[in-house]
């Protein structure tokens, strides 16, 4: 049964356009909840080494509503390339990922 769920990681620029795509997936059922953790970042970008400050997205999901959720995100994120990970959730509670199906559309 874990198989079937996921961790949806989404990097934003800014704690406002954060908190638009959480509400957006929760509202929209693709989330049964997600935190948002502020993170300092180091990456390149354009040939340049970048330093920001970001907020991190921890959507926790269905792994079947992982491609709506990336449409939803490239719909409202600010960077040119989101960026957008899904990664398998291979053991949890049995009652978590109960309540991450009834949630969830």
């Amino acid at each position: 049964m874990s198989g079937n769920y996921c961790l949806v990681l989404v990097t934003c620029g800014s704690h406002d356009e954060a908190g638009a795509i959480a509400r957006r997936l929760v509202t929209d059922g693709l989330a049964a909840g997600v935190q948002r953790l502020p993170i300092s970042s180091v990456y390149t970008w354009k040939g340049d080494t970048v330093e920001d400050d970001e907020v991190l997205l921890i959507c926790k999901t269905r792994s079947d509503l992982f491609d709506e959720i990336e449409s939803v995100v490239a719909e409202m994120h600010s960077y040119d390339v989101p960026p957008i990970l899904e990664i398998a959730i291979d053991g949890a509670s049995a009652l978590y990922l109960n309540w991450i199906a009834d949630v969830t559309k």
